[in-house]
């Protein structure tokens, strides 16, 4: 087999681990559905990793295609990203019993310290408190990525069909989402730093490491790898494939492996054990009553 047969195999392999260990989660928690709420939010954190390899797949294999279909495909998983952020941090209110709309602080930790870090410290104090304000703050810093990526989507998806989509307002769209992404990502930091104590007991590091890694190596790397195809480290020796296929091919296989290891690791930190627990607490308590 030649590298193209290998390199095709490798990933058939990877995507079916990534749906064999994503399958085997989504089932755990559909068996033990004791909290829809929460695990509605769970599912579809989980279904980040398949989708993601999925689409990479799809790519990979007809990587001749128009530019505007791989766009299509690529704004369908960062819509899907975007989907994700909301339901995750829906998930960390739920979790704290706190109303995601009204963003009311129990009395017991309002006033509790927020500190931020430079560059934020130009645009807000170093240190605030905790109230309604400030996690609405935190919230919308998270929402306007929400609203961001389906809407840079669309006009990236509409400027190519039109034909008007030259390398400058690819960046434009590049640093317009590498800012919001940021921001949505920094507010989840924060977050989890005020909520820790109350967040403990669901492995929220773990739960948001899972987010942040799927966001955080599939944005940088594809900057990277635009980087040194520009500076010329990146060249193809392929008769038939040109450096810019070259190098969503090596994306695609990259995404590809890299959701293997978060799917695998999706199994420590979405595990369905806290309601299987609850179930059988559940029917202890029943018992005894």
């Amino acid at each position: 087999m030649d590298r193209g047969q290998l390199t095709f195999m490798g990933a058939t392999i990877c995507v079916m681990l990534t749906l064999h260990f994503t399958i085997k989660l989504l089932t755990q928690h559909l068996t033990s559905w004791k909290k829809p709420k929460e695990q509605k939010a769970i599912v579809i954190i989980i279904l980040m990793a398949p989708i993601y390899a999925i689409v990479s797949y799809v790519g990979l294999l007809d990587l001749l295609g128009s530019k505007p279909f791989f766009t299509f495909l690529e704004s369908v998983k960062e819509c899907y990203e975007a989907l994700v952020m909301a339901k995750f941090l829906g998930l960390m209110y739920t979790y704290l019993k706190i109303s995601i709309s009204k963003n009311i602080v129990p009395d017991e930790i309002k006033g509790r310290e927020i500190h931020h870090s430079f560059p934020m410290t130009l645009f807000v104090p170093h240190t605030t408190r905790l109230d309604h304000n400030s996690l609405k703050l935190l919230k919308n810093w998270t929402w306007q990525f929400v609203v961001l990526r389906p809407v840079c989507s669309f006009l990236m998806i509409a400027l190519q069909f039109i034909g008007m989509y030259p390398d400058w307002i690819s960046w434009v769209f590049t640093i317009i989402l590498n800012i919001s992404v940021s921001l949505a990502l920094y507010s989840l930091v924060v977050f989890y730093h005020v909520f820790a104590k109350e967040l403990a007991p669901h492995k929220p590091l773990a739960k948001f490491l899972c987010v942040k890694g799927i966001v955080f190596f599939c944005f940088w790397q594809g900057v990277l790898l635009s980087m040194l195809v520009s500076m010329g480290v990146i060249k193809s020796t392929h008769f038939w494939l040109d450096v810019e296929h070259l190098q969503d091919a090596i994306q695609n296989v990259l995404v590809i492996v890299e959701m293997v290891f978060f799917s695998f690791f999706q199994q420590h930190a979405y595990s369905a054990e806290p309601y299987r627990s609850y179930s059988s607490s559940g029917s202890g308590d029943k018992k005894n009553e």
